[in-house]
Parts: structure tokens; C-alpha cells; sequence
């Protein structure tokens, strides 16, 4: 079955024209489909649109949120009670075209893991959507190593496994693909179509690009020290204790050479400051580390991913009896 998750806010003109679309897209796939709507707390009628639209096709479906979370809330909603084994994810504002659908998910056949849309022909503004979004996705080309020319684009095709354990938080949606080729997923990239909007307002501001570069250096965090956070506060402790060295000495050969008392220079503060820094950074580093055991040991999580097995049924768990005296 293949899943659909789309997140709508204030889409109330764009749905049924929607609906409509997904529904020739979907049935010329001659396979099992259904349509998840997330209403990330709408405030004009895109509810009653979506409840209409429900009882009229039981292929369409319908999560209601209280209030707006948030895209990357409503995408992990959608994920979470999806029951397709292949999940396409893609923009409620028509911008995206169903019938690219058909084309992600040949792509995924072909034996990819996930496949990502690419707007070659962006139908946005110049400066304020389409040159930031070129700078964002070089950035985050270069600094992941996972090469895409579109990491902005909502429509990609997943199977379900990529998903499962993916927890998604602030802007994180946009990640995915890092996180799945970090876990060893295979991924492509195919050109989509892109309409310019007709109905409605987008969404995003220029603070999305802020928020992306610090969800970026959260995701490069968490993949390069997220079992052992001891790495990146223990570095951070040692260079403080450098600095601190360098200005020990340097206070010290000032007083000597220079005929200038501790009182008289900031090196004798920033020596004891630097220290004491470089100590928190340290214990810090170590109350991390107890954390991260504690996540795994106490909710049994693996720190591998195993792709297959080979006469084996299930994971074996080690035995915790204790041997005999």
C-alpha cells in the first residue's frame, strides 16, 4: 500500500481541487492507496473541507490537531499512522503535483531505499525563496556529504523501514534523507514539477533559514557524538585548560619581565576563568555520557542497525542470569 502524508494549514480553497488531483494520480497507479491529511491546526475551514471530503472517499483521512505544531509535527503524525509499507510525503498548497507521485515511487521500485523531488523549474520568489533555499541546500550538501539539489522540497518517497525510530523535531523533516544515508539508505533524487501558488499564503519566512542552520548543527551533533558526547565536551574542556595554561604563563612573564603585577593585567581572570570552564566542560561531558547509557540500557536500545539476517528468526537477547557459585 502506498501512504500519502500531507500536511495542510489554512488550505481550506486548495483541498478538494486537491483531493481531486490525488485521486486520478493515486488510481492510475492501479495499487492499494490511502491519504492522510494532517490539519496542523487550521483557523478558516480546511476541517470542514477535509471532514466532507473523508465521508465522501474512504481512501481519505484525516488527523485534526488542537493547535499548529508545526510542518515537521504534522509530517511525524502523518508517519506515525501511516500503514503503507512505501510513504510519500508531500505539500498540501498544490505547489506539488500528484502526478509526480507515480514517478517517486517508480524511482523507489528501481530499488531505492528514498527518493527525493527536486524543483528544477521553482516557481518562487528569486531572492527571498529560491536563492536562499540554493544557499541552504549547498550548505547542507557540504556539510553532510549527502548531495541533493532540493533538500527543501516536501514530496519524497520512503519505505516505511527508513522511518521507523525517526523522531522528528523542529525543522528536522527537512533531514531525512542525511539521517537515512548515515543508517545506510540508498537514495535518489528525481525532477519534479512545481506550480506557483494560487490559493492562500506561503508559510515560510526568512527565519527558516536560521532555524535550518541551527537544526543542521543539532543533526551534525547528534550523528558524530551522540554515544560519545565525552569527544566534543572533553575538546572543548582541554582547550580551555590550554587557554588557560598560555595565560598562567603569560601573566607570570609579565610579572617578571615586564615589572607588571597579576593586579595589573585581565590574565591572572581569564587563567582562573578558562579553568574553572574547563572543568564544567568535563563534568558536563561525563553527566552526557550517563545520559546517553541511560537512553539506551533502560528502553533497550540497540547502538546498531542490523540490514538482514541470515537463519535467524529474531534477535537473540543475551542472557542477564547470573552463573552458578
Amino acid at each position: 500500500m502506498i501512504s500519502v502524508v500531507i500536511p495542510l494549514k489554512n488550505e481550506e480553497r486548495n483541498v478538494p481541487l486537491l483531493a481531486a488531483k490525488l485521486t486520478i494520480a493515486l488510481t492510475a497507479l492501479n495499487r492499494p492507496y490511502e491519504v492522510l491529511f494532517i490539519n496542523d491546526g487550521s483557523t478558516d475551514g480546511t476541517k470542514d473541507r477535509l471532514h466532507e471530503l473523508c465521508a465522501a472517499d474512504p481512501h481519505l483521512k484525516a488527523i485534526h490537531f488542537r493547535r499548529n505544531h508545526g510542518q515537521t509535527a504534522a509530517m511525524q503524525a502523518g508517519f506515525h499512522h501511516a500503514s503503507g509499507a512505501i510513504i510519500v510525503a508531500m505539500d498540501g498548497d498544490l505547489q506539488n503535483d500528484p502526478a509526480d507521485i507515480g514517478k517517486v515511487v517508480a524511482k523507489l521500485d528501481e530499488g531505492y531505499d528514498l527518493v527525493s523531488g527536486w524543483r528544477k523549474d521553482r516557481q518562487d520568489a528569486p531572492i527571498k525563496r529560491n536563492f536562499l533555499s540554493r544557499v541552504a541546500n549547498g550548505l547542507i550538501s557540504r556539510t553532510t556529504g549527502v548531495h541533493l539539489h532540493d533538500y527543501g522540497c516536501s514530496l519524497k518517497a520512503y519505505r516505511r523501514e527508513i522511518l521507523d525510530g525517526v523522531h522528528l523535531y523542529g525543522e528536522m523533516h527537512r533531514f531525512i534523507p542525511v539521517y537515512a544515508f548515515w543508517n545506510g539508505a540508498r537514495i535518489a533524487e528525481v525532477p519534479v514539477l512545481h506550480h506557483a501558488r494560487i490559493h492562500g499564503v506561503s508559510k515560510y519566512g526568512l527565519e527558516r533559514v536560521i532555524k535550518v542552520i541551527l537544526d543542521l548543527g543539532v543533526v551534525l551533533f547528534l550523528h558524530r557524538f551522540s554515544q560519545k558526547p565525552i569527544y566534543i565536551f572533553g575538546l572543548c574542556g582541554l582547550g580551555s585548560w590550554a587557554v588557560s595554561a598560555i595565560a598562567s604563563v603569560a601573566a607570570v612573564l609579565y610579572k617578571i619581565l615586564g615589572e607588571k603585577t597579576f593586579i595589573q593585567t585581565p590574565l591572572p581572570l581569564i587563567a582562573v576563568t578558562t579553568f574553572l570552564l574547563g572543568g564544567m566542560c568535563f563534568l558536563l561531558g561525563l553527566l552526557a555520557e550517563l545520559s546517553i547509557r541511560t537512553y539506551h540500557e533502560s528502553q533497550d536500545k540497540p547502538t546498531y542497525l542490523i540490514a538482514a539476517r541470515d537463519n535467524l528468526d529474531r534477535l537473540k537477547r543475551r542472557s542477564t542470569d547470573h552463573p552458578p557459585a
